[in-house]
């Protein structure tokens, strides 16, 4: 049976998740960013959370994870790189891990790049990934711990799973990034449509996500290294596609 999603805000712009199978029961609140919009989800949904799935060690993404698991018993899955930053840590994962949720097999994929630790939960059955602050609707996470190498082999990972993921990420940047992506793609039809569509929904105060591989694999920059309207609007028509992508990423980081 696929898997229901509840999405909502916490803080200012993270993005809280709960994932629930409802055959088992079982429920996975996807990074624990603030506790008192978390309780609301699983009250309005009847849910009671088994696990936390953390994606890496920043406060915006594990803030709520004591109190959380002292008040349901639940059990805190982390990245094994960064389990000692990880509040209240009880199971380690690395690359290409499995383990179960209900009767789903859930994988786990190492993207470094934002953090040296972050990971990414990919539920293939229910067609489905939660990309933290890896991969953002339009964008990508910030390099705080790592190089430009890193985090471009990690968005390889992801453009390698199937075009119809769904893709749900740890921040409403989806408007800002658009602006971006605009600022190197300004041609893209699709990009134009999109961000047109993402402007009607905030000025509505409705989320962005979540996305598609599909959509940002056409419109996300970042995901684009290698197309030749992008490379000829850098100057960059010779270059690598890791040295495209350098040159977005600092492009973002002061735009």
């Amino acid at each position: 049976m696929a898997l229901q999603i509840e999405q909502f805000m916490c803080r200012s712009d993270n993005f809280g998740v709960l994932a629930h199978d409802p055959e088992s029961g079982e429920t996975a609140i996807i990074d624990a960013p603030e506790e008192r919009p978390i309780l609301a989800a699983i009250e309005r949904t009847g849910w009671k959370p088994t696990m936390i799935l953390t994606t890496h060690h920043h406060g915006d993404h594990v803030e709520a994870n004591m109190a959380l698991k002292e008040r349901f018993g639940l059990t805190i899955i982390g990245p094994e790189a960064e389990a000692a930053k990880i509040p209240g840590i009880d199971r380690t994962v690395k690359d290409n891990d499995t383990f179960m949720f209900g009767k789903e097999e859930v994988r786990v994929i190492s993207t470094p790049g934002h953090t040296a630790g972050h990971v990414c939960y990919h539920f293939p059955e229910s067609h489905v990934a939660f990309t933290g602050d890896t991969l953002f609707a339009l964008g990508c996470g910030r390099l705080f711990e790592c190089k430009p190498p890193q985090m471009f082999d990690s968005l390889k990972k992801l453009a390698a799973l199937p075009l119809s993921t769904v893709v749900y990420c740890g921040h409403e940047y989806t408007q800002a990034n658009a602006r971006f992506a605009l600022s190197v793609d300004p041609t893209n039809s699709a990009l134009k449509e999109r961000a047109a569509g993402i402007d009607r929904l905030r000025a509505e105060d409705k989320p962005t996500l979540p996305t598609t591989l599909m959509e940002e694999m056409a419109t996300n920059p970042f995901m684009r290294a290698h197309d030749p309207v992008i490379r000829r609007n850098l100057g960059m028509e010779s270059a690598s596609d890791e040295a495209v992508f350098a040159e977005i990423r600092k492009r973002k980081d002061v735009f």
